[in-house]
């Protein structure tokens, strides 16, 4: 049997500055004996000459495509819109599996392909709890975008956020600008939905950090909603992972009437899903234009935060994500990768009989 091949490929999207692997993870991965390629990228935030340095073969960008078949081409967020057929074993955040939009087409490009998918969003033990994700950076600066304009608002001065976003050199100087934003003392109050996973904790830190109270929501306060609570905070951060059906936190008709909530943040931001908590808005929001006016409302709904902190995030995701990726050679015996799989043919399965009905 041959070397495992791991091929890290330049990110599709021009804002995405993270990395799901680090030079020392892939220098650890090749005493291990696998083989890793790195594309190389301008805009990833660790150097091309690092990987370089680690004993990494590097490509050019979008070589994996004519990698070996048995490669494994690792990424964080969205494919180029090409080829048609996806022959590989792909790794990285598809958002594909709860029918959001865009999911047939990817899912048949790797069905014609016999490739697969190993979404990184459905990495999880047998009891449903996922090994990694970006999600404590993910709420630690949703909740920062969304203080920062609560400030702005409520001191009638032009948002800070309004004139475009470009990535931090680090938490400290983001806690800086937030402190520079509230110079009179004033604090909200917040709501953090989903306050117990990575996301939820994230965004309370940096809240609380910055005086602000806070009030935390789990699964039982979302099972019991009250959705004038919610209306009372001035802001409100959700970061509540949804897999199934339940009613909305709020609608476009619960704004209409006189309320406290000034800015909402929404971390999870899957407007596509038919799952969507908060179907206030039909795409995410983007950099250059990070909110939206509902009804009075603020909201900011970025679906790559952790981007605009890309050295603290790609730290923490890379170290939790290495012991897996040493474990792909035999990814069979593997529960975490056998639970990706068979997320992968079970949404397959999907496709096929819904577009059989």
């Amino acid at each position: 049997m041959g070397k495992q091949i791991l091929w890290l490929r330049e990110e599709a999207r021009t804002t995405e500055r993270r990395t799901p692997l680090l030079p020392e993870g892939a220098k650890e991965l090749i005493d291990a004996g696998f083989e890793v390629v790195v594309e190389k990228s301008e805009k990833r935030i660790i150097d091309n000459a690092a990987y370089e340095a680690a004993g990494c073969t590097m490509a050019e960008p979008g070589a994996w495509e004519k990698a070996p078949k048995d490669a494994v081409i690792l990424g964080l967020k969205e494919l180029p819109k090409t080829p048609d057929v996806l022959a590989h074993t792909h790794i990285y955040f598809a958002h594909a599996f709860k029918e959001q939009s865009g999911w047939q087409a990817l899912l048949t490009r790797f069905l014609n392909g016999h490739g697969s998918l190993l979404d990184i969003e459905y990495m999880t033990k047998n009891d449903g709890k996922r090994v990694v994700a970006f999600g404590y950076w993910a709420g630690y600066m949703g909740a920062a975008l969304g203080l920062l304009e609560w400030h702005d608002k409520r001191a009638g001065r032009a948002s800070y956020i309004a004139e475009g976003l470009t990535p931090f050199e680090s938490a400290d100087t983001l806690d800086a600008l937030i402190r520079d934003h509230a110079q009179d003392g004033k604090a909200p109050t917040a709501l953090v939905i989903g306050a117990g996973g990575r996301s939820g904790k994230g965004a309370a830190e940096i809240l609380e950090r910055h005086g602000v109270k806070v009030t935390k929501w789990g699964r039982k306060e979302t099972t019991n909603l009250d959705r004038d609570a919610i209306l009372d905070h001035d802001i409100l951060i959700n970061c509540a992972f949804v897999a199934h059906q339940i009613p909305a936190f709020l609608t476009k008709d619960h704004l209409k009437g006189g309320h406290r909530l000034s800015v909402i943040s929404d971390v999870s931001c899957d407007p596509f899903s038919d799952f969507n908590p908060l179907p206030l808005y039909s795409e995410p929001t983007s950099w250059a234009a990070p909110a939206i006016k509902v009804d009075g409302v603020d909201l900011i709904a970025i679906d790559n935060l952790p981007s605009l902190l890309p050295t603290e995030a790609s730290m923490e995701f890379a170290g939790l994500l290495l012991p897996y990726l040493k474990a792909l050679p035999e990814r069979d015996q593997n529960e975490v990768w056998r639970n990706c799989d068979a997320a992968f043919q079970s949404a397959c399965d999907a496709m096929i009989k819904k577009k059989a009905s």
